[in-house]
């Protein structure tokens, strides 16, 4: 780090250069990120709606991707307005060439008008995933929404065009109200222009970067349409927690009186080593999640990766070289209010030595408020799929609804394939016997069935809910342990329960199930990683088991605001939250650890240690915090609870477990807490410094 940075001071302007360069060529692909995202991408390998799936693409591929044109006429509208609006719906298909629609489905589109304010036009959409996300985005900019006659499109790559353009809507709102808010906080912190709004260049920096970086990848890769909002949630919050750390570290060393050049180096060898370990343990973190075989969650964790070392690389880059630049005008003061870092240390003593004083009755409380926040994770329920992600009034769900109240319910939530084994043909009277065994289900409104031209059997059912509700998945249970369970057509035929409904079900079971993978690699890793570093058996485990209480009390509050939630949240929140807590973890203990080394008092350590970065770690949480509570004014639902799961477990991380439970049990432990094997209990080893 040290040789980086004199190479870096060197080169400071030239540095400086090359990153506007970069972000001026990042810019007009950054603008485009979300133009080939992908609303799916969640389907489950091996599945029942995955296999109902594959039959409908090969047998029935234009009922695959079904969209459909929904016109709404206002009271009083005239039939030549009706025709007018039945023109231009014409004219908007013809001009986009993926999609059609037959000409009698004008015809009746007029005679609906004609009886009523409602009419739907269905059309043929391409039967790719990706060609009909295109094709819905393409003709959504084409319909009138606010004249006499609305048209609004609907279908399931419908419902995904309306979600990527709320979420871009409200990340962008969430960003105007996020970055002045962590303007404010870094200007208490640092009481200097200059030094706060460095941290939010090196943030924008990052996120501009990434989003470059998603729009290329995306030409190949299959990639998330809430890419973006993760890696910009993320990323903002990195970044500036990154450059909090070394900018707190370099003025500290200049009003210990050291030269400038001297401070930006031994600031880069301290916190700028943290940096990078911080952020290769949160990439690490971010990577378990590829153990979930879930292509959306993939590309949600790789955005993450992408923003994060962005971060780490403007970090060690780009902020050395303009500390150098701005020199002492990143330690200068002109604001009153600004934090007095003596009286803040002393402050921050006397919190610490009143807690080792009661260290039991601190981390038995601690611990019992965490368990409490943490109880109603015990009732957590998932849920997924893009129609209650919008909100209630956006025109695509509600027009999605209103079709579905009119026609007596949500079709085909639940597809039943019957795939005959050895060329025998499904008997008649047992498809029948299955059909009405599914019409006696009071939440089917109605139930029908066909057969392919390759001899399967589809039984299409209806919901009286929407597919996402936890009705709908009620439905699916009894379907499995009822009629499905007990057909003799599954003697001669592999039966698949498919449908939205179904495969929201499949992907829930599969997220939570898979579970068990992420959580026990991120643990192990985070353990093996902090060992290594602090030298230590006993604090990595604590660690362990304290990142598990931070989390656990995250998904508790989750429970009680939103469930069921989206079944991308709890994979997301837990390494997200386990990653970003390393950084307080190696902050504050390899603090604590210098102290111990030079004197050997266990508990003289752990008052300093905390004292001097207490101030820092409170200031980089509530940065954090900030930002991702920005994102819980979000509209699209799980945007909301991945903003909220992570500003509480990071909340909670950075007072009740660093401010409480770390002390406290330091305190209990004594010099046990640096025993590790081959030597003896509470020797100092030499360790490498990382803050």
């Amino acid at each position: 780090m040290v040789r980086l940075e004199r190479a870096v001071s060197r080169r400071r302007a030239l540095v400086v250069l090359a990153w506007v360069a970069l972000v001026a060529a990042a810019l007009p692909f950054a603008f485009r990120q979300s133009e080939h995202l992908r609303g799916g991408g969640s389907d489950v390998p091996g599945s029942g709606s995955l296999a109902v799936d594959a039959v409908v693409s090969e047998r029935l591929p234009r009922e695959q991707q079904p969209l459909s044109v929904v016109l709404r006429a206002r009271p009083g509208t005239t039939g030549a307005q009706r025709r007018r609006a039945i023109e231009r719906i014409r004219a908007a298909v013809r001009g986009e060439a993926s999609v059609a629609a037959a000409a009698e489905a004008f015809a009746r589109a007029e005679e609906q008008l004609g009886r009523g304010p409602l009419a739907t036009v269905p059309l043929r959409a391409p039967e790719g995933e990706q060609e009909a996300l295109d094709a819905a985005r393409a003709l959504r900019d084409e319909l009138d929404a606010q004249g006499p006659v609305t048209a609004t499109l609907i279908g399931q790559p419908a419902l995904f065009a309306a979600l990527e353009d709320e979420a871009q809507s409200e990340l962008r709102s969430a960003e105007a109200i996020g970055l002045p808010i962590v303007g404010v906080v870094l200007l208490i912190v640092f009481g200097s222009f200059a030094a706060a709004l460095l941290p939010l260049v090196l943030g924008v920096v990052a996120v501009v970067v990434t989003a470059a970086e998603i729009y290329l990848l995306s030409r190949s890769l299959e990639m998330s349409v809430y890419v973006t909002n993760i890696a910009s949630m993320l990323g903002i919050g990195v970044a500036v927690d990154y450059s909090l750390f070394v900018l707190a570290r370099f003025r500290e060393e200049i009003a210990g009186g050291a030269a400038p050049d001297e401070a930006r180096s031994r600031a880069m060898a301290t916190s700028g080593t943290a940096v990078v370990f911080s952020g290769l343990a949160v990439i690490c973190s971010l990577a378990t999640l590829w153990l979930i075989d879930s292509t959306l969650l993939r590309s949600m964790a790789l955005g993450a990766i992408l923003v994060v070392a962005a971060a780490v690389l403007v970090a060690i880059t780009l902020l050395p070289a303009l500390i150098g630049l701005l020199g002492r005008r990143m330690v200068r003061r002109r604001l009153a209010g600004a934090i007095d870092r003596d009286g803040d240390e002393r402050r921050w003593s006397r919190w610490t030595r009143a807690v080792m004083r009661r260290p039991a009755l601190s981390a038995v409380l601690a611990t019992a408020i965490l368990l409490a926040l943490a109880a109603p994770a015990l009732d957590l329920k998932t849920t997924a799929g893009p129609l209650r992600e919008l909100p209630p009034d956006d025109l695509t769900r509600s027009a999605t609804e209103r079709v579905a109240a009119q026609s007596g319910g949500f079709p085909r939530a639940v597809r039943v394939a019957i795939v005959p084994r050895g060329g025998a043909k499904p008997d008649p009277s047992a498809v029948e016997a299955l059909a009405a065994d599914l019409r006696r289900d009071p939440e089917l409104t109605r139930v029908a069935t066909r057969t392919t031209s390759g001899g399967e059997v589809l039984v299409d059912g209806a919901s009286r809910h929407d597919p996402e509700s936890p009705q709908a998945r009620d439905l699916v249970e009894r379907l499995e342990t009822g009629p499905l369970a007990r057909t003799p057509l599954a003697q001669s035929a592999d039966v698949h329960l498919g449908g939205e409904a179904a495969r929201i079900r499949d992907v829930s079971d599969h997220i939570l199930d898979s579970m068990w993978r992420v959580i026990a690699a991120a643990l192990a890793l985070s353990f093996v990683v902090l060992a290594v570093a602090l030298r230590s058996i006993l604090l990595p485990l604590k660690a362990v088991v304290m990142n598990l209480l931070s989390v656990g009390a995250a998904y508790g509050v989750l429970v009680l605001a939103f469930n069921p939630i989206n079944n991308l949240t709890p994979p997301l929140v837990f390494v997200v939250v386990l990653g970003l807590s390393m950084d307080y973890e190696v902050f504050l203990l390899s603090r604590i650890r210098d102290r111990y080394r030079a004197h050997g008092d266990n508990r003289r350590a752990v008052a300093e240690g905390l004292a001097t970065s207490a101030g820092t770690i409170s200031s980089a949480a509530l940065i954090m915090t900030a930002v991702f509570l920005t994102f819980v004014f979000a509209g699209v639902p799980s945007v909301k609870e991945i903003g909220l799961g992570t500003a509480v477990a990071i909340a909670v991380d950075a007072t009740l477990v660093r401010l409480v439970l770390v002390p406290a049990t330091m305190q209990l432990f004594g010099d046990w807490n640096w025993w590790l094997p081959g030597r003896g209990r509470g020797a100092p080893a030499r360790i490498m410094r990382t803050s």
